[in-house]
């Protein structure tokens, strides 16, 4: 357990006090400061606040950090297919049906637990678990580039990258139907869906500004094969961005067709290139991750269809 002690100065008056911490903590992410404050381990002038606390001059703000704990997560000796590595990163070529964090239901055979046993102690310990590493995930049946921290350094500085959109993520996709257009962009905030809660959808009302461009590479009969670059980073982006416009994901039953005509394991989706600059020096770097058998078959397939 650790304590943190700061006396409110008076340029520092009138600033929301999960900010005001987040500025005077920058090794603890601000999601994780808020999730204290939540736990009653934040502290005005010997009271609790909530995250919406205007800092005063004069006040006296204390901070509790618990060690950090290890995780329930059992390292596991699974083949990882590993496109780049150096002492600060790593990045995945995640395969279809692996789950990125363990829960409910999959407590084995994660990348978690391949990435415990392949780095041992070499993982960021960011938001109070140690050795987690993972700074975004990919849905279970999207394959493709997936980025690894190995340390707390490099996990802040590429969480900032992922919050800003700094970064260029591009996917390839098959779709229902024959897209017209050779190129476009979707605009549609994305939230929960106000009905069916394990599902996202197009929500004005309480969703987050998405973008999607997309360009298509070829067209078949009845789909069309098209690469999809990210502006934003919800969760389902595509798979809802692409069925708003009547052309979902081939395989996609949640947002798509129930039945689909090839044998898939769900949506055919693919994080092609990852583009970041590295954490630490700054370098941009662009990771091409290739299409996994599976997806290449099928474009096979399509052209004689």
């Amino acid at each position: 357990m650790q304590e943190e002690l700061f006396h409110v100065s008076e340029n520092e008056s009138d600033i929301r006090i999960d900010c005001y911490l987040s500025g005077k903590l920058p090794d603890i992410s601000r999601s994780y400061i808020q999730k204290l404050i939540k736990e009653k381990q934040v502290y005005v002038n010997d009271k609790s606040v909530k995250a919406n606390y205007k800092s005063c001059s004069g006040d006296t703000v204390k901070i509790i950090v618990p060690e950090l704990t290890e995780p329930d997560i059992l390292p596991e000796n699974i083949p990882l297919d590993i496109l780049y590595e150096d002492p600060d990163i790593l990045v995945i070529n995640k395969p279809k049906g692996m789950v990125v964090h363990p829960s409910a239901g999959h407590y084995t055979g994660t990348l978690v637990n391949a990435l415990m046993y392949y780095c041992k102690e070499d993982l960021s310990g960011i938001n109070g678990v140690m050795r987690p590493g993972i700074v975004h995930r990919i849905d279970m049946d999207t394959t493709g580039s997936l980025l690894v921290c190995k340390n707390d350094i490099a996990h802040q500085n590429m969480a900032k990258q992922f919050k800003v959109h700094d970064m260029n993520r591009v996917y390839h996709a098959i779709v229902h139907g024959v897209i017209k257009e050779d190129e476009g962009t979707i605009e549609g905030p994305i939230g929960r869906h106000p009905i069916d809660r394990k599902k996202m959808s197009i929500n004005y009302k309480n969703g987050k500004p998405a973008i999607t461009h997309f360009r298509v590479l070829r067209r078949f009969s009845n789909y069309t094969y098209v690469e999809c670059r990210l502006e934003t980073g919800r969760t389902h982006q595509i798979r809802v961005h692409m069925a708003s416009i009547h052309h979902p994901l081939l395989g996609d039953s949640v947002y798509g067709p129930a039945k689909c005509p090839f044998k898939l394991q769900g949506q055919t989706l693919h994080a092609k290139i990852l583009g970041i600059h590295h954490p630490i020096t700054g370098e941009y770097m662009e990771i091409d991750a290739p299409l996994p058998k599976y997806f290449t078959d099928l474009l096979d397939k399509l052209e004689k269809i």
